[in-house]
């Protein structure tokens, strides 16, 4: 079943329109969240994981959330690891078949 869309206002800037899915999301839009994953990752384990293409971090809110909750907590769980890798190789297959 298709969940209903509709557009709302960015919470931080009041200038650009995101798409919500949800009541519960809270609207930021691509530029506000962009700057707020724009901070250098000292973790050498997860350096070379964040460590991808801005257009891909543009793509995805996914793989801006889950870059978003290491900032913040420090730490990802496996199964975080393992589904921005998946979502990754996904978004890179995309692109190739573009071409």
């Amino acid at each position: 079943m298709a969940r209903p869309k509709f557009k709302q206002r960015c919470a931080l800037c009041k200038e650009n329109m995101v798409i919500m899915y949800s009541h519960r999301q809270f609207p930021k839009c691509v530029d506000c969240h962009m700057k707020e994953i724009n901070k250098p990752v000292t973790d050498k384990k997860y350096k070379k994981l964040l460590d991808i293409p801005e257009e891909l971090y543009r793509k995805s809110s996914f793989l801006r959330n889950i870059k978003s909750a290491f900032l913040r907590f420090d730490n990802l769980t496996e199964n975080q690891v393992t589904a921005f890798k998946k979502t990754i190789k996904d978004l890179k297959e995309d692109k190739k078949d573009e071409e």
